[in-house]
């Protein structure tokens, strides 16, 4: 199954490090972000899972719940935790699922369907594609998904805005420009008339072009 924008997201059990879960349960009535990395015990991973960690309480305040993943087990990802609290400076609270059968990653198209069915002998460099952000809506839908290369850490400040403007369009019916930060103007989507746009937005609109309606962020 190709995933997509606006694609269900598929439906899981799992184990973490927090214990078992079944996802879609999991994520309740708000946001998730599923992320996964190639390998526990390695630099850049490191780096990454170290920072998300400090950046729980924001998306803890927008009601979203932060869960990692790797095709390594478990009791791996509870080792190197330590490591990561070490180095890093934040204790990951979130919890980590542990794939060593590859079910999760095959299912969201992290690993090619052909790279066998464990994770056993595996190195970082097998597991290149397996850089992955799902961002997931309350309706279970994924809003927005990203990959990168194994050796390109990611920016999770970048992901923090994402998730703002997916919020944003959900609620309230507006997109958000280039380069756009939380608290600057957005654009009323096109499907949205005028007339629409009257009772969203009483306090009114700066129309650039028709199908550019520039607003003050909502609250």
């Amino acid at each position: 199954m190709t995933l997509r924008i606006n694609s269900v997201a598929p439906d899981f059990t799992a184990e973490t490090t927090q214990g078992p879960i079944s996802f879609h349960e999991w994520i309740g009535d708000g946001w998730a972000i599923l992320f996964s990395h190639p390998k526990d015990f390695t630099p850049v991973c490191t780096t990454e899972l170290g920072y998300m960690a400090g950046l729980v309480p924001e998306f803890a305040k927008r009601n979203c719940k932060i869960v990692g993943l790797s095709v390594d087990p478990v009791d791996s990802h509870s080792r190197w935790a330590k490591d990561i609290e070490e180095t890093q400076g934040h204790a990951v609270t979130y919890p980590m699922i542990g794939d060593p059968e590859l079910k999760v990653a095959k299912l969201y198209d992290m690993l090619p369907e052909s790279e066998g069915d464990t994770s056993e002998g595996r190195t970082p460099n097998d597991n290149a594609t397996v850089r992955s952000v799902f961002i997931i809506g309350p309706d279970k839908r994924i809003k927005a998904m990203l990959t990168y290369p194994m050796s390109s850490g990611r920016n999770f400040d970048e992901i923090l805005r994402l998730l703002d403007s997916c919020q944003l369009t959900r609620e309230h019916q507006v997109a958000t420009p280039v380069n756009w930060k939380q608290g600057e103007d957005v654009i009323i989507v096109p499907a949205v008339s005028d007339e629409q746009a009257r009772e969203r937005f009483p306090d009114g609109w700066k129309t650039v072009k028709p199908y550019l309606r520039i607003v003050p962020q909502p609250k």
